[in-house]
């Protein structure tokens, strides 16, 4: 099998890169969009094993790009992990019904820790030495 493909769908382009940066290095095939509706293209388009979703962007939440993902026969059973500075107390209550693999709060991981989750998430357990 090829690498996974993980897509990143960040609206701050330092943040993307940052990400896709470390994710690429550690073998990842990794495509980055900036909304939530240019996500839901690149989504359809890439068919990704794993999303990276932060929920504050403009235009569409990442709450509501996942409720549209999810309504789709292609988007309903891809894995997803959210990826934001809003607290889990704070995160909008329909996330709970979206099936979501794991909340991550940004500022209290790094990008290596985000990987190791991506790894985990994916059962990617590859030799680390």
């Amino acid at each position: 099998m090829g690498a996974y493909k993980v897509c990143v769908i960040e609206d701050e382009p330092s943040i993307a890169a940052m990400y896709e940066f470390k994710l690429r290095l550690e073998g990842y095939d990794v495509t980055v969009a900036h909304s939530g509706s240019d996500g839901l293209k690149l989504i359809k388009a890439e068919s990704p094993d794993l999303i990276l979703l932060d929920l504050k962007m403009p235009h569409m939440s990442g709450d509501e790009m996942l409720e549209k993902l999810r309504a789709t026969s292609w988007g309903s059973g891809v894995r997803v992990i959210i990826l934001t500075n809003i607290s889990k107390n704070e995160a909008p209550q329909k996330l709970r019904f979206l099936n979501v693999d794991r909340y991550v709060v940004k500022a209290h991981h790094t990008p290596a820790q985000i990987v190791a989750i991506v790894d985990e998430t994916l059962g990617n357990f590859r030799d680390k030495k």
